[in-house]
C-alpha cells in the first residue's frame, strides 16, 4: 500500500489442512487438520476420493501419529459409512500401502478431546482396475453392451427359438476380484410353451445336443384369427415308434389330429385350419435324438360354416372385410 511504511493491504494469507473435502483428480495428497502441526481435539473430518469408473485408489502413508486406540483413521473402499473397512490405524506405527477397488474412497479421521499429535500424511494415486471376466462367447445368444469393467453392465438376448435361464443384465461388482453380480445365463430350447410369434422355429430340448429322455413337452401356437399355422419339419432324427410329435388342429388334444410325427414319417410338412394348434414332443427312456421344425402364419380363405345366416368370413389380408 502507498505510504512511508510499507505495509500489504491484507495480512499474509496461511495455508491450512482442511477437515474433509471432496478430491477428483487422479493422484494427490490428503493432509490431517492442521499438519504438520498438531490437530485439534473433537473432529470428525470425512475426505473423499472420487475417480472415474474403473480406477481404484492406491493409498501410501508417509507421515502418521496419533493418540494411541482414541484418535484414529479409516480407510473405507466406497462413499458411504456402511462401506467396508479395508484400513484402521491408530499409534504411532506406520501404516502399510492400501489399495481401495471402487472408484469412490473415503478417508475417515477422528479425534477425541484429550491429546492432540500431528496427524497424517498420505498420498494417493489412482491405478486401473481389471474387467470382470468376458462373457463371450455366449452359446445360442448376444452381449450387448459397452464394456466389462467396474460399473458396467451387459445384456443378453436368446437367438429366436431359445430361452433365456438366469438373469438379463450383470453388472461388473467391484472387489479385489472382479465379476458379475449374478451367474452368466444360459440359452436353453424349453420344453414346451406358448408361443404367439407368426412364424420362427422350435427346436427339440437340448437343441443341437441330443434331446433328453423321458421328455413329455406340449406347445400351443396361436397366430390371428383367420390364419393357420404351416409346419415344415426340417430335421427329424429320432427313436422310431417310441419317440414322437403329435400335432392338434386345435388348443386342446380333443381336437382333430394333423399327423403323429417320427423319424420314419413320410409326411414332413402340415397345415392347420385353425389359428391355434397343439403340439406334443414325447420321448422314452432310450436313444434321444434331435428334430427343427419352423411355422409360419398362413392366411386361410373363407369357408362356408353352414346356413346363409351363419357364413362368416374374417377380413382378407389387404383389410377388406368379406
Amino acid at each position: 500500500m502507498p505510504g512511508t511504511v510499507r505495509r500489504w493491504n491484507y495480512p499474509p494469507p496461511l495455508c491450512i489442512a482442511q477437515c474433509g473435502g471432496t478430491v477428483e483428480e487422479m493422484e494427490g495428497v490428503i493432509l490431517s487438520p492442521g499438519f504438520p502441526g498438531n490437530y485439534p481435539s473433537n473432529m470428525d473430518c470425512s475426505w473423499r476420493i472420487t475417480l472415474p469408473v474403473g480406477f481404484g485408489a492406491h493409498i501410501q502413508f508417509l507421515n502418521f501419529s496419533s493418540e494411541p486406540n482414541h484418535d484414529f483413521i479409516e480407510i473405507r473402499n466406497g462413499p458411504y459409512e456402511t462401506s467396508h473397512v479395508i484400513g484402521k490405524f491408530s499409534g504411532n506405527d506406520l501404516p502399510g500401502s492400501l489399495l481401495s477397488t471402487s472408484h469412490e474412497t473415503t478417508v475417515y479421521f477422528h479425534s477425541d478431546h484429550s491429546q492432540n499429535r500431528p496427524g497424517f500424511k498420505l498420498e494417493y494415486q489412482a491405478y486401473e482396475l481389471q474387467e470382470c471376466p468376458d462373457p463371450e462367447p455366449f452359446a445360442n445368444g448376444i452381449v450387448r453392451g459397452a464394456g466389462y469393467n467396474v460399473g458396467q453392465s451387459v445384456t443378453f438376448e436368446c437367438l429366436p427359438g431359445y430361452q433365456l435361464i438366469g438373469h438379463p443384465v450383470l453388472t461388473c461388482l467391484h472387489g479385489t476380484n472382479r465379476n458379475w453380480d449374478h451367474p452368466l445365463p444360459r440359452c436353453e430350447v424349453p420344453c414346451g410353451g406358448n408361443i404367439t410369434l407368426y412364424n420362427g422355429t422350435v427346436y427339440s430340448p437340448g437343441f443341437p445336443n441330443p434331446y433328453p429322455n423321458s421328455q413329455d413337452c406340449t406347445w400351443l401356437f396361436t397366430v390371428p384369427p383367420g390364419h393357420g399355422i404351416h409346419f415344415n419339419f426340417s430335421l427329424l432324427q429320432m427313436e422310431p415308434d417310441n419317440d414322437f410329435i403329435t400335432i392338434w388342429d386345435g388348443p386342446q388334444q380333443t381336437a382333430p389330429q394333423l399327423g403323429v410325427f417320427t423319424r420314419s414319417s413320410a409326411k414332413k410338412i402340415t397345415q392347420s385350419s385353425s389359428n391355434q394348434v397343439l403340439l406334443k414332443f414325447h420321448s422314452d427312456a432310450a436313444v434321444g435324438g434331435i428334430f427343427v421344425i419352423a411355422f409360419s402364419g398362413q392366411y386361410l380363405p373363407c369357408v362356408w360354416t353352414g346356413l346363409l345366416t351363419s357364413l362368416h368370413c374374417y377380413e382378407d389380408q389387404m383389410g377388406k372385410s368379406l
